[in-house]
């Protein structure tokens, strides 16, 4: 069952700077742009490249994730021959043993890769937004003759300081690489997008495990692999490239898409973004409602007033309800009369007649002000909002509240509100 082209996705990782929105599943189980899910960009990129191995490693949270990708129908990978495979850390005798980095993730299922004996392993990650068609730069790295090629954008001198750099000559053979580095020698940066070819690799990881516990492709195995001689190459990507990482960044990035002429298109027919979504009825718009430069999913009603908004599929917003510059999950349900601006309603949530989120002033948040400081509120799943309460900027609220849970039905710009027993 020999395949020329494995692909592991890695998918596990928590994505703690997107706060409440990843503290009951993964990253990559994100919705974004309203029915999508942040790892279906990946996969897609995979189908339409015309990879149909693909293993999928997740861990943290990852039960939203694997019934997301059930036996992979959405992307036409429920095959016999391969397929997708959702893949965990491996036990080792009682206990199991977590991933501890990027290559050692990929070396506890070592035994996957060998069962389809490829010629190249393509490594990506779950956790951007992208269209891209690897079997391009499967042939770059065919053509150099590689043991790696790193996929590398242009980004900024400060953006670089989180990533890995990489100097390059006029080629793109890669002379140094640098692990997020304090003074960055390069703007040319690692997408986190890998294709090796397979020996090399195998032997490099069984060489790192038995030097690092915590085996990581940026910190250890390219570092090696250069430092040993092998060609390694840098494939240029000039094309749209989000790490949708923090509150802010993933916020800006679904607002772009409801813009007239987006730079990133959901809907071009000839790179298509697969997803799992069940059938929806069409949605129904009141005669008095108004909806303006926004996207609007399946399966919704909408009665009241929406702006420059993402809506996902069975979203009800009655009369009198206004949305500016938000984010609505599914099956949220605003009451009449609610008005919310610059917020993020996770899966589930009810906001009661009247309420308004967005209001005061833009104070960062006191418990995690690294994470919400740009204005954005975000209400995590299937929490309520009392009718009448005014929520502030930057606050996050999680869980069913009561009205006796905010001072003077209030909660200031800044403050959390955590019904859960959870840490935001």
């Amino acid at each position: 069952m020999k395949k020329e082209v494995v692909a592991m996705l890695l998918a596990g990782g928590q994505g703690s700077r997107l706060g409440e929105l990843t503290r009951k599943k993964a990253k990559p189980a994100v919705t974004f742009g309203g029915k999508y899910k942040i790892i279906d960009f990946s996969m897609s990129n995979c189908v339409n490249s015309g990879i149909d191995t693909i293993g999928v490693l997740t861990q943290y949270q990852p039960l939203l994730l694997n019934k997301h990708i059930g036996i992979g129908i959405p992307w036409d990978l429920d095959k016999k021959n391969g397929g997708v495979s959702v893949l965990t850390p491996h036990l080792k005798g009682d206990s199991g043993e977590w991933y501890t980095g990027t290559a050692n993730a990929i070396f506890q299922h070592m035994s996957y890769i060998e069962s389809y004996n490829p010629e190249y392993l393509l490594i990506i990650s779950g956790d951007h937004v992208y269209k891209m068609d690897y079997s391009l730069m499967i042939d770059f790295h065919k053509s150099k003759n590689a043991c790696a090629t790193v996929a590398a954008i242009k980004v900024t001198y400060e953006e670089a300081k989180g990533f890995g750099t990489i100097i390059c000559d006029d080629d793109y053979k890669i002379k140094a690489f640098e692990e997020k580095p304090k003074i960055p020698k390069s703007t040319f940066a690692s997408m986190g997008v890998y294709v090796f070819s397979w020996q090399k690799l195998k032997t490099a990881l069984i060489k790192d495990r038995d030097i690092h516990n915590d085996s990581d492709f940026g910190k250890h195995i390219i570092p090696n692999m250069l430092e040993e001689g092998c060609n390694l190459y840098a494939y240029y990507f000039d094309r749209y490239w989000k790490d949708v990482g923090t509150i802010e960044s993933y916020f800006n990035a679904n607002m772009e898409l409801a813009q007239t002429l987006p730079e990133f298109n959901l809907y071009e027919n000839f790179w298509n973004i697969y997803t799992d979504s069940e059938n929806q009825s069409p949605t129904y718009t009141s005669e008095d409602s108004i909806i303006q430069g926004s996207i609007v999913s399946e399966g919704c009603e909408i009665y009241g007033e929406v702006y420059n908004s993402i809506i996902s599929p069975d979203v009800i917003i009655e009369k009198g309800a206004v949305i500016r510059n938000s984010i609505i999950m599914q099956k949220c349900v605003i009451k009449k009369d609610v008005i919310i601006e610059n917020a993020i309603l996770d899966f589930g949530v009810m906001v009661g007649d009247g309420a308004k989120i967005g209001a005061f002033e833009n104070i960062p948040n006191k418990q995690k002000p690294s994470v919400y400081y740009s204005g954005i509120t975000v209400l995590g799943e299937d929490s309520v909002v009392p009718k009448g309460i005014v929520i502030g900027k930057n606050c996050v609220v999680s869980g069913t509240t009561f009205f006796e849970d905010y001072e003077n039905g209030e909660l200031q710009s800044g403050e959390s509100l955590i019904k859960e027993e959870a840490t935001i």
